[in-house]
């Protein structure tokens, strides 16, 4: 049978730092004419004014729906997959959407807080949900914050 030893100490000193001192090698791991430099330093596409995705409205009714979650999931109902289309057109906001399964406990509520939630954002005057079955829902359909949320990844 083997003896163990404990021995207390104060401090442990700190391991040398790994040095490559050879001639070469500085220029052999040198960092190469990036070939992404032109893309890297074009300007940004400017803010859309106009009412599809990038626009204020657009992106504000986006941020309106991840505020909206799944009583049953802890996962907002965009990163869920249950939005599958915003539509902006001269303030009216039409939102596609499904839900997990159509016996889901909050299928007469869920699609009403929808319409209340976008129609209070600013720059729209009036929302509509269409509630829709066909494609169904599935769990491919979930974004990968959503999986990684829900112990997926």
């Amino acid at each position: 049978m083997s003896k163990f030893e404990v021995e207390e100490v104060e401090q442990v000193p700190t391991p040398p730092k790994a040095r490559v001192e050879q001639d070469g090698a500085r220029a052999q791991f040198e960092r190469k004419r990036d070939y992404l430099d032109g893309f890297l330093k074009a300007q940004a596409p400017a803010e859309s004014d106009g009412e599809g995705p990038g626009s204020a409205v657009y992106e504000a009714v986006i941020a309106a729906l991840k505020d909206i979650y799944d009583p049953e999931i802890p996962v907002n109902i965009y990163e869920l997959g249950l939005v599958y289309n915003v539509e902006v057109s001269d303030g009216h906001v039409v939102v596609t959407m499904t839900l997990t399964t159509p016996h889901c406990p909050v299928a007469e509520s869920m699609p009403a807080e929808v319409e209340i939630r976008v129609g209070a954002v600013p720059g729209v005057g009036s929302a509509e949900v269409n509630l829709v079955w066909d494609p169904p829902w599935d769990p491919g359909k979930m974004s990968d914050e959503a999986r990684l949320e829900l112990g997926m990844l």
